[in-house]
């Protein structure tokens, strides 16, 4: 089978493509052909090595795929043969490996797909659809007013809806281009304010009524988090889930405590249990599949194209979720 093997760090040129013997489902496994492969913005980051943390090369990355099911290990259910199923692989034993014609996960890992829903749209719900079910879980929005940044984007764009459905009383999107800021407020977002602007912050307080946001829902990081912190109202709670690219100052907490603001931090997957997982992403799915919950795609690249893909995400010129078509 073909895939997209990382075997040195560097631009998006490193991602060579490669022939590997087709994995065999091992005892509670099923073996997957993939359709559809999902990108995520850490990738991009740990092509460069510049991640969190280092991974141990060489290594195939993609953390999601969709498709269909086409072997079963021992003592799996024989019911999800040739059933249309996600694969979350990061919540498996074997978290990478989504850039392939072929994956192996855990049977108890493999979730159905409504007839309605497209590999696309699945994929586009495992990594960001989850990310912006459980940030609003942990920092419910009802009755606050909010602020979304990269609101175009895959986890952004399903913030800013998820937001108004649960009772935000306003959902104010940050975006970098007239296109992404158009695509957030037909989303449902009650306002939309450039962060090239430099006075964004005050643009966003505005919108909010002069006293700023409740909640700041930061998923881009870097020098865009101290620069929110004007945006945050007395008492609010920036919640950070940006991967670790932060540049808060001492001066930064400071000035917050004396605001009686907090800082809250998020991590997806010490959320995860199996039986929890299955349930958000069927939630999710079902919420997609009735129209309940619309899923931006911002490309479709063939697999041995996946550099290109890669430089998309890196240059920020994408809307929503990019995925790869084996």
């Amino acid at each position: 089978m073909r895939a997209i093997q990382l075997n040195r760090f560097g631009g998006p040129d490193v991602l060579d493509i490669v022939e590997m013997p087709k994995p065999e489902p091992q005892t509670g496994e099923v073996l997957i052909r993939v359709h559809v492969a999902g990108l995520n913005f850490f990738e991009v980051l740990m092509r460069g090595d510049r991640y969190a943390m280092t991974p141990q090369l060489p290594m195939v990355l993609g953390v999601e795929a969709a498709g269909t099911v086409e072997a079963l290990g021992h003592g799996v259910d024989i019911s999800l043969a040739g059933r249309r199923v996600a694969a979350p692989l990061f919540a498996s034993k074997r978290p990478f490996g989504g850039y392939a014609d072929y994956v192996t996960i855990d049977a108890s890992l493999a979730v159905p797909l409504p007839d309605a829903l497209s590999f696309e749209d699945a994929t586009a719900l495992m990594v960001q659809g989850l990310t912006a079910f459980h940030l609003l879980r942990q920092s419910p929005p009802a009755g606050k007013s909010v602020l979304v940044t990269a609101a175009a984007g895959g986890v952004g764009s399903l913030l800013v809806q998820l937001a108004k459905r649960q009772g935000a009383s306003a959902v104010i999107a940050v975006a970098g281009s007239r296109a992404k800021l158009d695509l957030a407020q037909s989303l449902g977002a009650d306002a939309a304010v450039d962060y090239s602007a430099s006075d964004w912050p005050m643009r966003v307080r505005e919108a909010a009524g002069g006293a700023g946001v409740g909640i700041i829902y930061d998923i881009v990081g870097g020098s865009m988090t101290a620069a929110s912190l004007a945006a945050l109202a007395p008492g609010g709670e920036l919640v950070f889930a940006a991967l670790g690219r932060y540049a808060i100052s001492a001066s930064d907490l400071e000035a917050m405590i004396s605001r009686n603001q907090s800082l809250r931090g998020f991590a997806l997957l010490p959320l995860l249990s199996a039986d929890g997982l299955r349930a958000s992403l069927s939630e999710l799915f079902q919420l997609a599949a009735g129209g309940q919950l619309a899923v931006t795609l911002g490309g479709r690249h063939p697999l041995d194209r996946a550099n290109e893909a890669h430089r998309l995400l890196e240059e920020r010129r994408s809307t929503g979720k990019v995925v790869l078509i084996p």
